[in-house]
């Protein structure tokens, strides 16, 4: 039951942050999105990279993280980089913000392939999610969209990644491409990941609290 309802918190979690904590973008946010960057890599390459070179030729399993990777450049284009933290405010527009709501969804849907009953790719959705939906929440707030609007757009974005998890543990097709379409997320959190980690601080230059962020995070993945 985890594996559904930890993506759902941490969008919760992240609302909270921004209506209770009254938190945005600050130092805090930006830890955790760099501890996350990390976190979400480390467990890639641990535990989901390996599997799937087991289970596909491995010059098509390149193929396929290649693909996910421009997948996630074509998202961005549309998000303009929402997943990794890159959200521009517009105080006075209150259009609703469907190519950025259409792009991650589609991204957060994808990221619930991955999660099964046990695995530890959960905890890694967990920790990206936190900080991606508290800068969300701050950009809709502060763009003065209405509540309703706020409200549907954080309830379809906290419920794809649980949909996403739904069908790759219960349908034949995805039982059948599994291993394709992880291979393909794995190439979406390379390139979200290390975006976090190599533009976490401006300048490009990582602070000590910064690194410290990123070699926790490491570790943690490797102890889990």
């Amino acid at each position: 039951m985890n594996k559904y309802l930890l993506p759902i918190f941490a969008v919760l979690v992240g609302a909270l942050i921004v209506f209770v904590l009254k938190q945005k973008k600050g130092l805090f946010t930006r830890l955790l999105l760099s501890f996350s960057g990390a976190f979400l890599l480390a467990l890639t390459l641990f535990d989901l990279l390996p599997e799937v070179y087991h289970h596909l030729e491995a010059k098509q399993t390149g193929l396929y993280i290649m693909f996910g990777i421009l997948l996630q450049i074509i998202l961005e284009f549309f998000s303009k980089g929402a997943e990794h933290g890159h959200i521009h405010i517009h105080k006075n527009n209150t259009n609703f913000p469907w190519l950025l709501f259409i792009s991650l969804c589609i991204h957060s849907f994808l990221e619930g392939f991955p999660i099964h009953q046990h695995n530890d790719m959960v905890y890694g959705v967990l920790i990206h999610k936190i900080p991606i939906a508290t800068l969300i929440t701050s950009f809709l707030v502060q763009s003065n969209y209405s509540k309703m609007q706020i409200a549907g757009f954080l309830i379809f974005f906290a419920i794809m990644t649980p949909l996403g998890t739904f069908i790759s543990n219960n349908t034949s097709i995805a039982e059948h491409y599994i291993y394709v379409i992880n291979a393909v997320v794995i190439g979406i959190f390379f390139h979200i990941s290390t975006i976090i980690l190599f533009e976490s601080s401006e300048g490009h230059k990582f602070n000590m609290s910064k690194l410290l962020a990123i070699l926790f995070g490491v570790a943690i993945a490797y102890i889990i």
